[in-house]
């Protein structure tokens, strides 16, 4: 009976899955030091702000790196709100719209660590409700694409990250 718990243990370990967190992938296309520049929408500055407030924190809780100048940067992030849009999904017995999805994509453009250029979008989306026959308020409005942004963030650290792997298969 020993031996065949010995021999499981055994199997366990030649074959376990190797798992690596996420920021291990993406500073092996990015590197320690990044760079992270959002374009400000005239249109929509507020959320320009959140944006790159969200996005300098990923930098540094997710990707495990730290925010430089563009001169002592191993990668530099471009980023900039592609578009944001609220559309209707729930209507109350009086057909009046009650719940909202908000769509934010952005576009990010990217040099790695290596000089590799490359485009990335992500998108996010985030829903809220509101009172029947009302308008969306400057706070329910605000807090939505910041949700939505920063799933879209989470996607681009994805797709980051992916790229990382596949480096890593070559």
């Amino acid at each position: 009976m020993k031996r065949v718990w010995f021999l499981v243990l055994v199997a366990v370990l030649f074959t376990s899955c190797g798992y690596k967190p996420t920021n291990i992938y993406t500073k092996r296309v990015l590197g320690n030091s990044i760079y992270v520049k959002v374009d400000i929408s005239r249109v929509d500055p507020q959320n320009s702000v959140l944006i790159t407030d969200a996005l300098n924190q990923a930098v540094i809780t997710k990707f495990k790196s730290k925010l430089v100048s563009k001169e002592e940067a191993d990668a530099r992030l471009y980023v900039k709100l592609a578009s944001v849009r609220f559309n209707p999904i729930q209507y109350d017995s009086n057909g009046y719209v009650i719940a909202y999805k908000t769509l934010v994509v952005l576009n990010t453009k990217y040099v790695d660590k290596k000089g590799n250029k490359e485009v990335i979008n992500s998108s996010g989306d985030y829903d809220f409700s509101i009172e029947a026959n009302s308008v969306i308020s400057d706070n329910k409005r605000f807090e939505a694409i910041k949700f939505a942004a920063l799933k879209s963030i989470d996607e681009l650290i994805s797709k980051i990250s992916v790229r990382g792997v596949l480096d890593d298969k070559k």
